[in-house]
């Protein structure tokens, strides 16, 4: 456009309107091309001696081309327009502008950022205030389950523990059934086998059944004579467990072998579970008609395979129901069973059960002083059956927890619900924790003997969580 410098200085001197010099300078800030005419401009008309502030000026122009030739090859911002260019015209004012101006200009540029700042800090402040407020609301969640926790409790008992007489009637009524059934069939088969008359027991006759009516236990008396038999404690076995006990033939030299129905069920000198259990599972698991039976009972009863149990599977619509065939021996105040899953594979052995004196006493000590012992037991067997973790807990250990609690506290009544059910949580954990739980009628007797340590592990950790958080043992 400019082909030297005389030719510029003409124009000058021709006398340049000051409002075509702005005109100029504005056009030059609208556009990067136009820009370049009045800058080269004013530096092409400088003097010599002025040569230091016109390179200054060269710098500034320099800059601004570059910036302009950036903005112009730069994709617009919808959102915010106008926003750069403000801000790179500010930078440029910085460079160019006297001290006064200068200064000026950093307060406006710094007072734009706090501006902008502060905006976005209130906008953060706005936000978390739901998460502020969180904490308190776990807080006044933790303080209204401590206020409420007796009536959770009753609820959880009403709701999901307590079974409906209904319920209890048909499923006892089922397992008499089926009792009826197995004793005519072995009175028929074995007319000489010396049996007690068969009674259902267990939790399902007392009361302590929980969530569903699902299992019951058929006890078969086995009649053994005082004179021939005697039971040998635990302690004084080889095997040295307080609850194996040993039942040996005795006076043969008075009464031989086979003045004894039972005789020939000894290995040795002792009456064999295992080998009981083995003739009952041939006479009745495997020789009954189960099909006629079920059309005559209108279910379907039928044994349960691969298990060291004498069970049979009761299934009537939607209703499941097991029912355990237990032979047991009944002498004075002593009650033995034939459980191989707690005796294994010692033959001679039979299991110390305490369970009829453990209900007796917890019964006994709720009707001296109207307690709910039981019902705070049929919590803690409802937690623990609905909790996959805790399912190694079984009716025995917690009401042994029980037991020994009521040695402590005597205050059992409905207001002090809550209490003992977390002091209940406590001590199991105690128990937990030195790996002995003793039983309460005969305290040599590890209840926690067969738990390993992952077992143990496991079961701390979820107690110790509902320590603070009992609203996690009474999901439904």
């Amino acid at each position: 456009m400019f082909k030297s410098k005389q030719g510029n200085e003409t124009l000058i001197n021709e006398g340049l309107s000051q409002r075509q010099k702005e005109k100029w300078t504005i056009e030059g800030r609208g556009g990067g091309r136009m820009a370049l005419l009045p800058l080269s401009t004013s530096f092409l008309q400088m003097p010599a001696w002025c040569s230091g502030w016109g390179a200054a000026v060269l710098g500034i122009a320099t800059l601004a081309v570059k910036r302009l030739i950036e903005r112009a090859g730069r994709v617009p911002d919808d959102e915010k327009p106008d926003q750069k260019p403000i801000d790179a015209w500010e930078e440029l004012s910085l460079v160019s502008a006297s001290p006064k101006l200068l200064r000026k200009s950093i307060e406006g540029v710094v007072m734009t950022q706090i501006a902008a700042a502060t905006k976005a800090r209130k906008a953060e402040l706005s936000k978390p205030s739901s998460a502020i407020e969180e904490k308190p609301k776990v807080e006044v969640k933790r303080l209204q389950l401590c206020v409420s926790l007796q009536e959770r409790l009753q609820q959880y008992y009403h709701s999901h523990v307590a079974l409906s007489a209904e319920e209890v009637s048909q499923a006892q009524q089922q397992a008499l059934d089926i009792c009826t059934e197995i004793q005519g069939f072995l009175h028929t088969k074995h007319p000489d086998m010396p049996l007690g008359e068969m009674h259902l027991g267990g939790s399902l006759l007392d009361d302590l059944q929980v969530v569903t009516a699902d299992h019951a236990c058929l006890l078969v008396p086995l009649q053994i004579e005082d004179v021939l038999w005697k039971l040998i404690p635990g302690e004084e076995t080889i095997l040295s467990k307080p609850q194996f006990w040993m039942v040996r033939r005795v006076n043969l030299e008075y009464f031989p072998r086979g003045r004894s129905f039972w005789d020939k069920f000894m290995v040795g000198c002792y009456l064999s579970s295992n080998t009981i259990v083995e003739v009952l599972n041939k006479s009745v698991m495997e020789t009954m008609n189960w099909p006629s039976i079920s059309n005559t009972l209108e279910c379907v009863v039928r044994p349960v395979m691969g298990s060291q149990e004498l069970k049979l599977e009761i299934k009537n619509g939607q209703r499941q129901l097991f029912l355990s065939i237990l032979p047991v021996i009944r002498l004075n105040d002593t009650v033995l069973t034939a459980q191989l899953e707690f005796t294994g594979n010692f033959d001679n052995t039979w299991y110390h059960s305490l369970y009829t004196s453990e209900t007796t006493k917890l019964a006994e000590l709720d009707e001296e002083d109207r307690g709910l012992r039981k019902q705070c037991l049929k919590i803690l067997k409802a937690v623990c059956k609905t909790s996959p973790p805790l399912r190694k807990l079984s009716g025995g250990h917690l009401t042994n927890v029980i037991l020994h609690l009521s040695e402590k506290e005597y205050d059992w009544t409905e207001a002090a619900l809550a209490d003992r059910f977390q002091q209940a949580i406590t001590e199991i954990i105690s128990y937990l924790e030195i790996g002995c739980l003793p039983s309460y009628f005969k305290q040599t007797v590890n209840l926690l003997s067969d738990f390993t340590e992952e077992e143990i592990d496991e079961i701390g950790f979820m107690l110790y969580c509902a320590i603070s958080e009992p609203e996690i043992l009474l999901q439904m």
